[in-house]
């Protein structure tokens, strides 16, 4: 058997193109699909596949770790740079959807088989709307509860929302008691057996992200996400250590080095490693082991396309850490038309049981993608009211 091609196919969604890789064998009919979706690197990353497929061609498709070291370490340059894994993760995981096929079972059968019958899925406000999302301004504490509230009765026990609002390196009290009233109107609002996340995106310094978290640390949220630069590892473990809400970190993290550093500083409760940048399938599985010995839990970054969730929950399925998947599913009305999934989703409890198809058990329909061609993504810019730089 044998790699005859490595394919892309760009599927315009609003804030990010999908990016999805299709590997394709000489074997009649036998092709799998991965993810390697990077938001405002679209260009970069589909270079990046067209660069590594000619490692690919002719080689055995079933090697996935022989190629994974080929395109990982070949090319001179390491593969840990964001554009590269992430197109190397599209390949990965396209090559674990064609082994599943190969011995028709589901991806998490070839990792020793389910560790559990169920995953629960959490929402972003909004259901993963753009202006929902990102966009609804912490001074409208209201309009979270309100969100809030909407998650629940769409089912969900928890969910994400962003409402820490971006500051400079040193801010006063009034951008933490604005997250706080965000936060205690959420909590009044769905009460205290639904599961509140919160997401700072990265956004504050070490000394406002331990502002915020012990702000927010009497509310019981289920993980506080990237309160500082995910560079700045030891300010995570200061942050983790001084408050009882798990931290959570690592969507921004490349390679199986960085997450060890993370661990070894106990920067964080919650891993959040990205299967579509981190490497793909291969590579989180290492980091999945890691954690183990840490007992960090496992929750991946999984706000992308539709192949980036089905390989999340074959990952899970397999995974004991792993403890909760997010989930998109009102950023485009057509999601669905894109994709035929082998999984089943409980609308009531948004709670998900094993797939049973081959591989990932995904079908993507090639047409409903050409309908949806390439655009710039939407841009999102940050700056603080002194007109310098901030992050989104």
């Amino acid at each position: 058997m044998k790699i005859t091609a490595v394919e892309v196919l760009v599927c315009h969604a609003r804030m990010r193109n999908w990016i999805f890789v299709k590997v394709v064998t000489d074997q009649p009919g036998l092709f799998g699909w991965g993810e390697a979706t990077l938001e405002w690197h679209t260009r970069g990353v589909v270079g990046a596949v067209e660069d590594l497929a000619e490692l690919l061609i002719g080689e055995d498709p079933t090697r996935v770790e022989h190629l994974w070291q080929m395109m990982w370490r070949q090319h001179f340059w390491h593969g840990n740079g964001v554009t590269r894994s992430t197109a190397i993760a599209g390949i990965d995981i396209a090559l674990w959807d064609i082994i599943g096929k190969v011995h028709n079972v589901p991806c998490h059968k070839l990792w020793g088989g389910p560790v559990r019958d169920s995953i629960r899925l959490y929402c972003h406000l909004g259901g993963g709307n753009l202006e929902s999302f990102y966009e609804t301004p912490v001074e409208n504490a209201q309009q979270f509860a309100d969100l809030a509230q909407q998650a629940v009765a769409d089912g969900f026990t928890a969910f994400k929302s962003m409402a820490v609002p971006p500051t400079m390196p040193v801010e006063g009290l009034r951008p933490v008691k604005a997250a706080e009233a965000c936060v205690a109107a959420m909590r009044e609002a769905v009460g205290d057996d639904i599961d509140i996340m919160v997401d700072c995106h990265a956004r504050p310094s070490p000394a406002m992200g331990m502002k915020f978290a012990r702000a927010l640390d009497d509310y019981g949220l289920y993980f506080f996400e990237e309160p500082c630069w995910p560079e700045s590892i030891d300010s995570l473990a200061a942050i983790n250590a001084a408050v009882g809400t798990p931290i959570a970190t690592g969507e921004r993290m490349t390679h199986l080095a960085a997450f060890r550093d993370l661990f070894a500083a106990r920067g964080c409760e919650v891993c959040q490693l990205d299967i579509t940048h981190c490497g793909g399938l291969t590579e989180a599985r290492r980091i999945a082991a890691l954690a183990d010995a840490y007992r960090i839990a496992l929750a991946p970054h999984n706000p992308q396309g539709p192949v980036s969730t089905a390989a999340s929950l074959e990952f899970g399925f397999a995974q004991p850490s792993y403890i909760i998947c997010e989930s998109v599913h009102n950023d485009v009305p057509w999601r669905d038309d894109i994709v035929s999934e082998g999984f089943t989703i409980d609308p009531a409890t948004r709670t998900v049981t094993p797939n049973t198809r081959p591989g990932l058990g995904i079908e993507i329909n090639e047409d409903e993608v050409r309908k949806h061609p390439f655009e710039q993504e939407l841009p999102q810019r940050v700056f603080y009211q002194d007109g310098s730089v901030g992050d989104w």
